[in-house]
């Protein structure tokens, strides 16, 4: 028996062409993207979050740093100097221009050598809050000492 195309031989189809998909495969692809997917989309709704917590540590840094600035700039100024350097000059921020959910304080208290009670220096502190995306409160503290000393 010869073989001709699109008929039947041995109960098998010789030459035919499929197009497309049978049931089984089908299923069997929704089966796996159902398992895989949900993996996928959490992995990058994470990623998502974790870069907005790092742009957020980022300009909470960058605040803390621009008020400890600030200060050193009064402490070295003609016009203010050593004795401006107090905290009620520094009053806290509930809320910072152009950075909305970011507040900042500042706290100045009186050091001696090795940083012990006494006089002479000034330990500056300030502590910026905001709240991550995770809606959770998160602070960021940055210190730094200033001296009576005048060259």
């Amino acid at each position: 028996m010869s073989a001709v195309r699109g008929r039947s031989v041995g109960g098998s189809r010789i030459g035919r062409r499929r197009r497309g998909l049978t049931l089984i495969e089908g299923l069997i692809a929704i089966v796996v993207l159902s398992v895989a997917m949900p993996p996928m989309i959490m992995a990058i709704s994470s990623a998502g979050v974790r870069r907005a917590s790092q742009a957020m540590a980022l300009r909470a840094r960058w605040l803390a740093a621009e008020r400890l600035e600030t200060v050193l700039a009064d402490r070295h100024s003609a016009a203010r100097g050593w004795s401006f350097i107090t905290s009620s000059n520094y009053p806290g921020e509930s809320t910072i221009a152009g950075f909305p959910g970011f507040s900042r304080t500042t706290s100045i208290s009186d050091r001696g050598p090795g940083l012990g009670a006494g006089t002479g220096y000034r330990l500056v502190s300030v502590n910026v809050t905001y709240v991550d995306p995770l809606g959770g409160s998160e602070t960021l503290t940055m210190s730094t000492v200033v001296s009576d000393y005048t060259p």
